[in-house]
């Protein structure tokens, strides 16, 4: 299905349904990111269950330190 992330057009996998699988087949399921989808952040604890769709427009944005 075609998605936007970080305004760019993104084809998912067929078996990625939900964010948190996304997240996982983008390397990003031990990281720290925060991500919004559809213009609504989503808590950590949600990424399993919230689903995706055609369409849907997510922003996944890692957390870097410094100093």
């Amino acid at each position: 299905m075609m998605i936007s992330v970080n305004g760019e057009a993104f084809e998912t996998a067929p078996e990625v349904r939900t964010v948190g699988e996304l997240l996982c087949s983008l390397g990003l399921c031990d990281q720290r990111v925060a991500v919004e989808h559809n213009r609504t952040i989503l808590p950590k604890a949600s990424y399993a269950d919230a689903k995706i769709s055609e369409g849907d427009a997510l922003e996944i944005l890692s957390f870097v330190g410094g100093g």
